[in-house]
């Protein structure tokens, strides 16, 4: 039982013990809600460059399942109550301490995870670093920033999935750094998928000939993409665009609105979201620490607000051009493709 601290940025220390990589590590402190998923949470690339607390109190109970993986361990770091080290399931591989040190993240257990979920929540997102001494200098702490996010999780060149069967279509993914299960359900579904980086061009995304684009949730800043969002803005009218997540600030940016930086982020999959204009709430996965902002909207209309904060998390500019905030499902979105194209 290896001690271990989490040292927040405001100067607050939590000690508990290590688990995961014997390595020390800096990051942007966020927490999630989710109360099981946590394979999908570790595998997620929009936590790139973050450190993960864990609102539930027990992670691993399950263990590690490799085919839920949904894509590449980007996070910094994992914080957790308590984790089970004798996992049970009968799909189960391996447990999560293993999981963490095969993929060189750094974790501690034993620390009261209420009391940081409610310091990040009333303080706002801040850094922090896991470390088995407490640090004397803490620059390189506060000095901390998440950057080049997108470009270390997207696709780093294109790629084409063909359908075992006939081809009934093609699909442009344009990749900010997401989860890869989208391809397999519109592969699944008979079509052809193009999965392109961050930076491609709006001519060599037409020249594609997809009649539909999907531009993917990833993580970060959207500002430091800014030149993808100029892309779009080339598209607009051009090819059917949907957004998600990421996909959705940029699409946004797009259109000439700003983003602005969330207190504390939404992360989990227990958001609640509000169809506007009527009595309909969808309880959704979130994912991100910016937000477009409503106001600076200069067309389009808002389809979707978040419950608890009001912040803008839908837009439709057209029938054939809408985003959302949070991350349906591969089914929704596939279908949702495909009703475009």
């Amino acid at each position: 039982m290896k001690k271990r601290y989490l040292v927040l940025q405001d100067g607050t220390i939590f000690e508990g013990y290590a688990f995961g990589a014997d390595k020390c590590t800096v990051g942007e402190l966020i927490f999630s809600t989710n109360v099981v998923g946590y394979i999908e949470t570790l595998t997620d690339p929009c936590y790139y460059g973050q450190i993960i607390v864990q609102t539930f109190p027990m992670m691993g109970n399950y263990g590690i399942i490799e085919s839920d993986f949904i894509g590449e361990a980007k996070l910094s770091g994992y914080v957790v109550r308590e984790y089970c080290d004798y996992p049970s399931n009968f799909r189960c591989e391996y447990d999560l301490d293993t999981f963490l040190k095969n993929n060189g993240i750094p974790a501690i257990y034993g620390v009261d995870t209420r009391e940081i979920t409610t310091i990040i929540r009333d303080k706002g997102t801040m850094n922090a670093a896991l470390c088995d001494e407490i640090p004397a200098d803490m620059a390189a702490l506060e000095s901390y920033r998440v950057v080049d996010a997108v470009k270390n999780t997207s696709a780093k060149e294109v790629s084409v999935f063909n359908p075992k069967g006939d081809i009934k279509g093609e699909i442009a993914v344009l990749d900010m750094g997401s989860s890869k299960n989208i391809e397999i359900a519109l592969m699944d579904k008979g079509y052809k998928v193009t999965v392109l980086p961050y930076d491609t061009k709006a001519e060599d995304i037409l020249n594609t000939g997809a009649k539909a684009l999907l531009v993917t949730e990833g993580p970060g800043n959207p500002e430091e993409v800014a030149n993808t969002a100029a892309e779009i803005a080339k598209l607009s009218g051009k090819i059917a665009i949907l957004g998600i997540g990421l996909g959705h600030q940029l699409m946004a940016m797009a259109h000439g609105a700003e983003i602005i930086k969330l207190h504390h982020g939404h992360h989990g999959g227990n958001q609640p979201s509000k169809v506007v204009g009527t009595a309909r709430t969808l309880i959704t996965s979130q994912n991100f620490g910016y937000a477009v902002d409503a106001d600076t909207l200069k067309c389009g209309e808002v389809t979707h607000k978040n419950m608890n904060d009001g912040v803008c998390e839908g837009i439709k500019y057209s029938e054939k051009e809408f985003s959302v905030q949070f991350t349906p499902s591969e089914e929704w979105i596939a279908d949702t493709l495909i009703e475009l194209a």
